[in-house]
């Protein structure tokens, strides 16, 4: 797949920099870009935007990142995962976040103005994180819930706490008689196409929208981005909604059902579902988009998860900005990378060989 290049974009978003603490990394990076003290360092503002869901993530790739290069800004504006795609597309940006990667069709249709005119992209899976589903019903602690009930509840067919589908897989909870406020995202999102396609897959016969980024029907309250969605399960009662489980430390979630087993969003069960996965066929070799497998009944996994995209040009025509993209994007995937985003935002580290994947892609941008 090659992409067409049309009319640069001049004018770059105005974005706010995110305020950032360093912390030191001892780690020298693969290829000709330091992200450590070895080496020369790189200078330069990098700006790039997307998905509020490895927000936290950005931020500690960029104390890491700017400790070893003190000359480098890196900006990054939480705006969405849609919004930051298509601020990559027009060229706004040098980078973007995405909970979801390019769909081969969307790669065709281009146009990517950031990149060089016959560049390949590289879109690299450097946050992997399970996606909370968070309520809010005074006196309920805890709740199983099967993948058809879920989608009932989205969906917009199940409307009462209390409702014998919600009871049976309950025993001993006292379900109130209240009324379901099920919590939507307003804007373009990643999260929503990931929660969207857990349920048609696991559940097709409730939910019959499909994967979609833009939530498809009416009811329910739509809330602006991950804190918005969290905010207004906090703030009500009877209300149920999804969010990155980064952002749900406040909140109680559900266990689903994943075979025989009852399964809490973490981590680690996120990255077992990851792992029960296949990458993409027919993409470019630096296009590592996974196909995940959500009805997968591996023990532990816990498909209501995200892989969250770093996407960015294999060729540039700015060779700055390609440096400071390389150089980012290897602090990213790097063991100390992936273990600062795991202390800060409660990721799961990817694996040693989809890190290695990772860097070979990383390692074509020029």
């Amino acid at each position: 797949m090659k992409i067409s290049r049309i009319a640069q974009v001049g004018a770059v978003a105005a974005i706010a920099a995110l305020a950032l603490a360093g912390c030191a990394s001892n780690e020298t990076a693969s290829g000709d870009t330091p992200t450590s003290s070895e080496g020369p360092a790189l200078t330069g503002t990098l700006n790039g935007s997307g998905a509020t869901s490895q927000q936290v993530a950005v931020q500690a790739w960029t104390a890491e990142f700017q400790t070893a290069n003190a000359d480098v800004t890196v900006n990054y504006d939480p705006q969405g995962s849609g919004t930051g795609r298509e601020s990559f597309q027009s060229g706004a940006v040098e980078f973007a976040g995405s909970d979801r990667a390019f769909k081969t069709e969307e790669l065709e249709a281009g146009p990517f103005d950031a990149c060089a005119e016959g560049s390949d992209i590289v879109e690299i899976p450097a946050y992997v994180s399970p996606i909370a589903i968070a309520f809010n019903v005074e006196g309920v602690d805890a709740l199983n819930l099967d993948p058809a009930t879920i989608a009932g509840i989205f969906a917009g067919t199940i409307t009462n706490w209390n409702d014998p589908a919600i009871a049976a897989t309950n025993d001993g909870v006292t379900l109130p008689d209240l009324a379901i406020t099920p919590v939507h995202r307003s804007d373009k999102s990643g999260t929503t196409a990931n929660f969207t396609d857990y349920l048609a897959q696991t559940a097709g016969d409730v939910w019959t929208y499909d994967s979609v980024e833009e939530w498809p029907i009416q009811g329910g309250e739509a809330a602006q981005g991950t804190s918005g969605v969290v905010n207004a399960v906090k703030g009500g009662n009877g209300t149920i909604g999804y969010a990155d489980h980064s952002q749900t430390a406040d909140l109680t979630t559900v266990s689903v059902q994943v075979g025989s087993e009852w399964v809490e969003p973490s981590a680690e069960g996120a990255a077992i579902a990851l792992d029960a996965s296949p990458l993409e066929e027919g993409r470019a070799s630096t296009d590592l988009a996974f196909a995940i497998d959500r009805t997968t009944e591996e023990s532990g996994a816990y498909p209501v998860m995200l892989v969250s995209y770093l996407i960015g040009c294999v060729d540039y025509e700015d060779a700055d900005a390609a440096a400071l993209v390389k150089g980012f994007f290897t602090t990213a995937v790097s063991e100390a990378g992936q273990k600062t985003a795991a202390d800060n935002a409660g990721s799961a580290p990817i694996s040693t060989e989809l890190a290695e994947k990772a860097q070979a892609a990383i390692d074509q941008i020029s």
